[in-house]
């Protein structure tokens, strides 16, 4: 058993010695990453930005309000109903740009028709009822 660990001993000696034969590696070079970026220092957020076009002017990004998230369309119908009833202008979004679910976008000019009371009296109406407001366009800038 003494010679077992003796042998593991000169092994591991062996093995240190070898590794330290080896050239080190020398430091890499990092270049800065304002060299990259260029004019572009900040990071700055989606919502932080105000919808800039190819050319460097300002276009403002318009925001909707979705209502909905119900998994039978004939439930998205009756709350497209009750909102036309309230004299709130709603299109169906199409079940997969509006992820799970089925989803109403009200534009704009109907966001004032509904506040927070209107929102609580439609989630009590339709169980499951969810609200989110989101950019009207989606993510990605117009081309």
């Amino acid at each position: 058993m003494r010679w077992l660990f003796l042998l593991l001993v000169v092994l591991n000696v062996f093995y240190y010695v070898w590794h330290q034969q080896e050239a080190p590696l020398r430091a890499k070079d990092v270049t800065p990453l304002s060299l990259y970026r260029g004019s572009q220092q900040d990071i700055r957020l989606l919502s932080e930005t105000a919808g800039e076009s190819g050319r460097g002017q300002v276009v403002p990004r318009q925001q909707c309000l979705f209502l909905g998230g119900f998994s039978e369309e004939d439930s998205i119908a009756r709350l497209q109903q009750r909102l036309v009833a309230m004299k709130v202008n709603a299109q169906s979004v199409p079940k997969a740009a509006a992820g799970s679910g089925y989803w109403l976008a009200i534009a704009p000019d109907g966001q004032p028709l509904l506040g927070d009371q209107q929102l609580q009296n439609l989630s009590k109406e339709f169980n499951g009822l969810k609200h989110k407001i989101m950019l009207c366009e989606g993510v990605a800038p117009a081309q």
